[in-house]
């Protein structure tokens, strides 16, 4: 026998080759078993129902996640989202478009979905909370030479005024500015604009402004509130954009038609 081989028809190489091959098939098994934590079991995409959850050995054993702030979330737990669906199927068919039957950016669809994320602050390493307004923290204040939006106008996707600009809302974690707070008149709470969808416009002989184009200044008064004057939740955070980003397709009618 050659220098290597075990009999006449298996050798060190071949072993080792097929050790490999088991161990890369447990891999990707562990793997598809870990990945199911959470999503599953999937939905019958014509019909909405949950598919059949399958043998246990093609999901992971429930784990529990103890998070910083000492709460616990288990997983996989099979939760659903039960919320229902403010929109039809144009038909019985799986990824048919669905339709709102209501207002969209209201009813959360489509873009302006968003997810029943905890209903509590997000925090920094200090137990501080991550994004407050600058009134409650004065450390932050605008570079100087740059524009100051507070002050400014809020103009719609339609040029109206919707508001203005009161205060910045700052991450304490990343330094940036992630919401402008509007006065828009009376309401149950402070109206954050997320920044990304703002832009500041004019200067020169012409007076600055804050354009959103995502929205008409009409739009502003059904935007969700936060409930703290000096503080937002990760629910609030997501229903704020969602809306804002929601709003580039169902602003106007005209913004659902496909282009050509």
């Amino acid at each position: 026998m050659e220098k290597g081989a075990i009999t006449g028809y298996i050798d060190v190489a071949q072993v080792t080759l097929y050790v490999f091959w088991a161990f890369f098939f447990g891999l990707i098994f562990w793997l598809r078993r870990e990945d199911r934590r959470e999503g599953y079991p999937l939905e019958s995409d014509p019909t909405g129902k949950v598919k059949d959850i399958g043998a246990g050995i093609l999901f992971a054993r429930p784990k529990t996640f103890h998070t910083r702030d000492g709460s616990t979330w288990t997983a996989p737990n099979f939760k659903r989202d039960t919320r229902p669906v403010a929109a039809r199927r144009v038909g019985n068919w799986p990824g048919a478009p669905m339709v709102p039957t209501g207002d969209p950016l209201v009813d959360g669809v489509g873009p302006a979905a968003w997810a029943e994320r905890a209903d509590k602050p997000d925090q920094t390493w200090d137990s501080k909370n991550k994004i407050v307004p600058t009134r409650a923290d004065a450390h932050y204040t605008v570079a100087t030479g740059d524009p100051d939006p507070r002050g400014m106008d809020v103009l719609g996707a339609d040029g109206k005024r919707a508001g203005t600009v009161v205060d910045l809302w700052v991450d304490r974690a990343e330094h940036v500015v992630r919401y402008l707070e509007v006065d828009i008149g009376p309401g149950t709470g402070p109206l954050l604009v997320p920044m990304n969808l703002a832009k500041v416009q004019g200067g020169g002989l012409k007076p600055r402004f804050i354009k959103v184009k995502s929205l008409l200044a009409a739009q502003f008064l059904k935007a969700p509130r936060i409930k703290s004057p000096d503080s937002v939740t990760f629910l609030e955070e997501d229903r704020i954009c969602a809306y804002f980003a929601g709003g580039h397709l169902y602003a106007t009618p005209q913004r659902s038609e496909p282009l050509l």
